[in-house]
């Protein structure tokens, strides 16, 4: 472990669970962002999350869409919402971190050679910043429950497959059995919900989440 004042570079999650394992236990407000449910094992202890909630704990988590294309993953975040935890989707880029109690921030980086590297920030304004990041994404993300209904409502996984195919709109609302009309306006709401401007970005921002 390198260490540079308030900043810990560690690599690996056994050595980042060594070195705060004892944080996550007095912790009482853990908030997360992370584009999958694999980045951050470290922050999924065995104990069930109802535990933590009896403890009083505070749980916020923010994933990215594709999560939800993974029936295991997916049942994952209903079981841990059932128990208390605040859940919210995002199809924007977010930088993978988990702030503990807003004193510690730990922020994913790249992985080189096969091992991830994190850092973990004590200094408190360093952590007051990406605490506000974190609270700007999470006012911004729709909650888990919404996002779900909204998104299966649209039909958006069978739109998303036909403008990736290329063809027009017209053999898009035959082969998903609506009107032009319909199909049209659908494909405007799932613009509106990837929050793109355009049909190539909502295309682009669709991948990026994992949806194509």
């Amino acid at each position: 472990m390198e260490k540079v004042t308030d900043v810990v570079m560690v690599r690996g999650e056994a050595e980042l669970f060594e070195r705060t394992a004892h944080l996550f236990e007095l912790a009482t407000e853990i908030s997360c962002a992370a584009r999958d449910l694999h980045t951050w094992s470290v922050a999924h202890p065995s104990a069930p999350e109802r535990e933590q909630q009896v403890r009083g704990m505070t749980v916020r988590k923010i994933y990215q869409p594709g999560v939800l294309f993974d029936a295991g993953l997916a049942d994952h975040l209903r079981q841990i919402a059932a128990h208390g935890a605040r859940i919210r989707i995002t199809e924007r880029e977010i930088n993978e971190t988990i702030l503990l109690d807003r004193r510690i921030a730990i922020v994913a980086g790249d992985q080189v050679g096969g091992v991830r590297g994190y850092t973990v920030i004590s200094s408190p304004g360093l952590v007051q910043g990406i605490q506000s990041l974190f609270e700007a994404a999470w006012h911004a993300a729709t909650d888990l429950e919404s996002y779900q209904a909204r998104f299966a409502e649209l039909g958006a996984q069978e739109i998303l497959e036909q403008l990736a195919s290329g063809c027009k709109d017209e053999t898009a609302a035959r082969a998903l059995g609506v009107g032009l009309r319909t199909y049209r306006r659908r494909v405007a709401e799932l613009m509106e919900l990837l929050g793109a401007s355009s049909r190539f970005q909502a295309g682009a921002r669709a991948r990026e989440a994992g949806l194509l």
